[in-house]
């Protein structure tokens, strides 16, 4: 007989060791970097901290072509909207390649925040500059110079603060208004000189106690002493994100107790063509929910329900037999965006997975909903005809143990079951479930699952993703990574088969630069 250990099976080259220490699989550096882009918040997560993930980020980089980081950098910001991660990118490529810079800078850098966030990271050296330089430079002073006259004064933030910026690129105003507004940024024009912009006036006439309320960026109003009928009128003004985002800030001032305006902030919320407009993602309106005080009316709250409802379109509908398996582990319970200090999200990992398996089950009622941790857990009761939230909450309740990523799949083999469409929502961090030097048992299972139903797929959502994954991409395995709406158009794509494989990479590949 053959020497075992000299003929033993060889070990997978893309074998490697997850976070929490278990049997994963590598992901390709493309695959991997593009993970990072659609979910980096360079903040600490339950198994990784923010100066890991921005090393992580920052060697992949330089391990790829300038021009994929470039399309990497749009896809993450026009698709993803994330921010951090996609101005990053664009620092990296100030240093490597300044045309590519050049061409995304206006795609990436869309806004004041992107703009502090992007001169921040070029100062800390880390992407491989610490000063501007004179390309950079120019894009900030040419992005200065077209920028409105209410999105700089509403360009609120330290380390750098709008006043930093100016001063770093030095932008030559065309007219003598924004040269006004550049001093009265800086602390060199008062604000009652005659050149300055119209809405600076106003601002400063509001401040000194004039009774029109500017229409200014909220921030800048929530310092001043405001009476409750001046809340009430930017109430009434406000967006459907800022009114969101401040309802709790609302009902600390009064603007509750005014019913009409109460019903106005309800159709608000939940009218359905302002919701696309607003390209809000059910995520934002579960956070919404989560943090509403009791101070804001129950109508309020329910309006964001059927918001939810509304922004799930383009979850996916699946001819034949669907199961999902949310992750309720104890790793799942970290903030989403990871550890922040005062500004740590309520959002957990365990909320996300909660939610999109709610949205999916919302459009596939027959889905088996198996939930898991160290085990599967049982006894719970999860109906298509509840409303979204209300789904996402009785998940987010249960479990809290180890992770077993391959406990659904061995049930449902040990079934013998059939099935079309396989999907995990987890962080990935399986390491219960023992793996050998084959390969994951996660992979083990599935693949014992689809020798009894060859047209299966599986979907792994990875909430957290780092550069391991617990089934290797293949025709019928993808791998996807985040907790915006992109990733349900990735969902949707795969049960279409039009995506596979690593589906972040496929999708940057064909950007337009």
């Amino acid at each position: 007989m053959a020497n075992k250990r000299i003929f033993k099976p060889a070990r997978p080259a893309d074998l490697t060791r997850n976070l929490a220490g278990g049997v994963a699989y590598a992901m390709s550096d493309q695959a991997a970097l593009a993970q990072y882009l659609m979910t980096g918040t360079f903040s600490n997560t339950f198994y990784a901290n923010a100066e890991e993930d921005t090393e992580r980020v920052l060697a992949l980089a330089k391990k790829l072509e300038p021009e994929y980081l470039a399309k990497l950098a749009v896809f993450a910001r026009e698709r993803g909207y994330m921010k951090d991660a996609p101005a990053l990118l664009v620092a990296v490529l100030a240093a490597r390649a300044p045309k590519l810079c050049e061409a995304v800078f206006a795609r990436v850098i869309d806004n004041a925040k992107m703009l502090r966030n992007f001169v921040q990271i070029v100062r800390s050296g880390l992407a491989g500059r610490k000063s501007l330089g004179t390309a950079p430079k120019r894009l900030v002073a040419n992005w200065l110079l077209a920028a409105s006259d209410r999105e700089l004064l509403g360009a609120v933030g330290e380390s750098p603060s709008i006043a930093d910026v100016i001063k770093l690129a030095r932008p030559k105003p065309r007219d003598r208004a924004r040269e006004a507004l550049f001093g009265y940024l800086i602390g060199k024009v008062k604000g009652d000189a005659e050149d300055l912009p119209a809405i600076v006036r106003k601002f400063e006439a509001f401040k000194l106690g004039a009774e029109e309320v500017p229409n200014v960026d909220f921030r800048l109003l929530t310092a001043l002493p405001l009476r409750n009928e001046q809340w009430q009128t930017i109430a009434r003004n406000a967006p459907w994100h800022m009114t969101r985002m401040n309802l709790n800030t609302f009902a600390r001032h009064g603007v509750f107790e005014d019913g009409e305006l109460t019903r106005l902030i309800v159709e608000r919320l939940r009218d359905p063509q302002l919701i696309a407009k607003a390209r809000v993602f059910p995520y934002q309106l579960l956070a919404a929910y989560l943090n509403a005080s009791d101070a804001v009316p129950k109508a309020v709250t329910e309006a964001l329900i059927d918001a939810a409802e509304a922004a799930v379109g383009n979850v996916p509908v699946v001819e034949g037999r669907v199961f999902v398996f949310p992750d309720v582990s104890g790793s799942m319970r970290s903030p989403v965006t990871g550890r922040r200090g005062g500004g740590t999200t309520k959002l957990r990992c365990v909320d996300v997975a909660g939610l999109v398996t709610a949205c999916i089950l919302r459009r596939n009622p027959q889905a088996e909903i198996m939930p898991f941790e160290g085990a599967l857990v049982t006894g719970l009761r999860l109906s298509a005809r509840d409303s979204i939230m209300t789904n996402a909450e009785k998940l987010a309740s249960v479990g809290g143990g180890s992770t077993n990523c391959s406990a659904p799949l061995a049930e449902l083999n040990a079934r013998n079951a059939a099935g079309d469409l396989l999907i995990y929502v987890s962080d990935n961090e399986s390491w219960v479930d023992a793996g050998s030097n084959r390969g994951t048992a996660t992979m083990r299972e599935w693949q014992r699952f689809r020798a009894r139903n060859p047209g299966a797929k599986l979907a792994c959502i990875d909430i957290q993703p780092n550069r391991a994954v617990q089934a290797r991409s293949g025709e019928d395995v993808l791998n996807v990574g985040g907790f915006s709406d992109a990733v349900f158009d990735a969902l949707a794509a795969f049960a279409r088969g039009e995506l596979w494989g690593d589906a972040w990479v496929k999708k940057v590949e064909k950007v337009t630069l």
